[in-house]
């Protein structure tokens, strides 16, 4: 099984609930993009978070309108069961290989290995071991962007879930580019917000920021702000 270094992290779940996020402070994506692809949550909602990141989302909210009175945080996807997240990886793999013109039935072993490799760059793996939770399982995780007063996203020079390149946060860090300057800018400005809240951010997503889970408290033990910091949220079954 895949695993990553935040999986060594210890888990000691706080036992606090899932609980809706407001639509009358933040924006939702509307209709849910999983949903539409016919992910099936059950009597799960997407638009769920533990009570206390869900507060620290409104904090960072809270935070934005101080700066761009007009501006929203833009939620994508929060909670995510287990069979959701296997659902979206099988969907990846399989335009993956659509992408490149590949059918199952001539995939050689070593093309296999590649294309899976490339999911997982984005994708958790959908682990059913409760010490090696995927993010969003937890309620903990959270995809996001930010919206103007119109309701259009600003531009970020790339899509939520994209496989590529452009998905690390710094991409156009380096760039002369305008358009990649203004890209860079907006990313900082989602990054800055959520981290004030006490998010942290995915190394390799610019959209996703965890608060508590595993990830969470293994950045917590590499900057020396909490040496033995562990998880306070595990997967919501």
């Amino acid at each position: 099984m895949l695993t990553k270094p935040y999986h060594a992290i210890s888990i000691q779940d706080c036992g606090e609930p899932l609980v809706p996020i407001p639509r009358d402070r933040l924006s939702l994506a509307d209709p849910h993009p999983y949903q539409k692809l016919g992910a099936d949550y059950g009597q799960a909602s997407p638009f769920y978070l533990r009570k206390s990141v869900l507060e620290a989302l409104i904090t960072a909210q809270d935070r934005l309108e101080r700066l761009y009175p007009h501006y929203r945080l833009q939620i994508f996807d929060a909670f995510r069961p287990v069979a959701v997240q296997q659902f979206m990886v099988d969907y990846s793999f399989a335009i993956t290989l659509q992408a490149q013109e590949l059918t199952p039935a001539t995939l050689t072993a070593a093309q296999e290995a590649t294309l899976w490799q490339k999911v997982y760059q984005i994708w958790a793996v959908p682990s059913d071991n409760p010490l090696t939770p995927p993010p969003h399982s937890t309620g903990a995780a959270i995809d996001l962007t930010i919206v103007d007063g119109s309701g259009q996203p600003l531009a970020m020079g790339g899509e939520i879930d994209e496989m590529s390149e452009r998905s690390q946060p710094h991409y156009y860090q380096s760039s002369s580019d305008p358009r990649a300057s203004q890209y860079q800018h907006h990313r900082e400005l989602l990054n800055q917000i959520m981290t004030d809240a006490d998010f942290v951010r995915h190394p390799g997503e610019w959209w996703h920021f965890s608060l508590g889970d595993q990830m969470w408290a293994l950045y917590q033990r590499q900057r020396g702000i909490h040496p033995n910091a562990i998880a306070r949220y595990g997967r919501v079954d």
